[in-house]
């Protein structure tokens, strides 16, 4: 368990993630998260992290008033990622320990955290199971580095 207690978000997260630009579509954003089980993607522009688009930012793309009429899902899915993204986005940097990032976790109640150096380059994701999969090989003395 010491083991853990030393380890670094660099050493656990995973490095081959996907991302978006900000003006790939919402039609195309929907078929990424219909492809691959993501609940959200980074938005990056030259390697650098702009923001994060989730799901329910997707979502509130199709929200109307009395006021605002609903448009056409044609329209909507012409839309850019730009438009419904969050940029101010929590994000963690590769030398955090990783018991501040579980911690993190707890008290916010995400799932993961976008790995970002102080220059604003994306340099990967941490997630609840490369979290947990640090404990599990730190308890069991096998510890390796999960880069996938």
């Amino acid at each position: 368990m010491y083991r853990f207690l030393e380890l670094t978000v660099s050493q656990c997260m995973t490095v081959a993630i996907k991302t978006v630009r900000s003006d790939t579509s919402l039609g195309e954003l929907d078929l990424l998260f219909r492809k691959h089980d993501f609940n959200g993607l980074p938005v990056v522009e030259n390697g650098r992290m702009i923001g994060l688009v989730t799901k329910f930012d997707f979502l509130k793309a199709f929200v109307f008033t009395t006021t605002q009429l609903v448009p056409h899902y044609n329209e909507l899915m012409q839309r850019s990622v730009r438009e419904v993204m969050t940029e101010k986005v929590v994000h963690v940097e590769p030398q955090a320990p990783l018991t501040r990032v579980l911690q993190m976790m707890v008290d916010l109640r995400s799932r993961s955290f976008p790995v970002v150096e102080q220059n604003k380059d994306l340099v990967g994701i941490i997630a609840r199971e490369d979290i947990m999969r640090a404990l599990q090989e730190a308890t069991s003395g096998s510890l390796g580095e999960h880069r996938s």
